[in-house]
């Protein structure tokens, strides 16, 4: 009997484990064919306009007449509403996560966190048309000059929707800090406000760095509140008060337009698309490495 019971329960974990194996490289062959799929139109785009051009031209007319294929003005579109939002979300983020990590009771902690984490439920073209319906006309009040479309508003908007990734991560981070760190500094004398800016700020550092890297990913990967409040003009140029276009954008536009199947505009798309996967790629591997770096060091403490 004990035996049957043994064999069974070996063949449940072997099913199991095969299961968790097939999940696991369905993930990854999902991956690779995003980037297969990609490549293989990329590379036909390729064939047509240099590499060179396309990093180097600065403007980016593929649907015009006088077509130019310059990604240059979507790359500075996306990372100037990216650079707003980061510049709204890192402080606030980063006092909401310190408060909540070293201030905040349990019970309070327990409270709040999941009403910050509440925001990254919001669907993004709710967001979209906040900043278009509310948040611009808001901001004509105080610059008249400022256009309907422009990257200011969206990149505020933006700014609270990667609040919660960058806030909850860092808020682990910090809490995961030892606790001979924060008192070592407070038998030394110092204030908890001391102990906190200087001691254990510090030691989480590797994690917040991580936590605001991976919020940048998740910012220039948004679609559908740039292209709703952003505008769809491939303006080269930092000017927040300006209409501005971005990769994500411009991947809504073709695709809800009438480019012809294999044309290569329509591989545009892919092309765009390969860009937009590199970058976000290149932050989120910079992040893991970062948060696996601070993970490594607080085993060593």
């Amino acid at each position: 009997m004990r035996e049957a019971a043994t064999r069974r329960a070996l063949w449940q974990e072997r099913v199991m484990l095969v299961l968790l194996t097939v999940c696991a490289l369905v993930s990854v062959a999902t991956t690779l064919a995003i980037v297969v799929a990609l490549t293989v139109e990329a590379v036909g785009f390729f064939r047509v306009v240099p590499i060179w051009r396309f990093l180097t031209e600065r403007e980016w007319t593929p649907l015009f007449a006088v077509k130019k294929f310059g990604i240059l003005p979507l790359v500075c579109g996306t990372m100037l509403t990216a650079g707003i939002a980061m510049l709204l979300a890192v402080p606030l983020a980063l006092l909401i996560a310190t408060y909540l990590a070293e201030y905040a009771s349990r019970q309070m902690r327990q409270r709040l966190k999941p009403i910050v984490e509440l925001l990254a439920g919001i669907p993004s073209v709710l967001y979209g048309y906040f900043a278009l319906l509310f948040v611009t006309p808001l901001l004509q009040k105080f610059i008249p000059s400022l256009p309907t479309f422009n990257a200011l508003s969206p990149g505020i908007v933006l700014g609270f929707m990667v609040l919660p990734t960058i806030a909850s991560l860092s808020e682990d981070a910090i809490y995961a800090v030892p606790q001979s760190i924060r008192e070592a500094s407070l038998a030394l004398g110092a204030t908890k406000l001391q102990t906190t800016l200087h001691a254990v700020l510090p030691a989480a550092s590797s994690g917040i760095t991580a936590a605001c890297l991976l919020g940048f990913a998740r910012a220039i990967g948004e679609t559908m509140l740039v292209a709703i409040a952003a505008g769809m003009m491939p303006n080269l140029t930092l000017n927040p008060l300006e209409p501005v276009e971005t990769m994500t954008a411009y991947i809504v536009q073709v695709a809800l337009g009438d480019v012809p199947h294999g044309s290569l505009e329509y591989r545009t798309i892919f092309t765009v698309g390969l860009t937009l996967f590199v970058l976000t790629l290149v932050f989120n591997l910079t992040g893991l490495l970062l948060r696996e770096r601070f993970l490594r060091t607080l085993r060593q403490m």
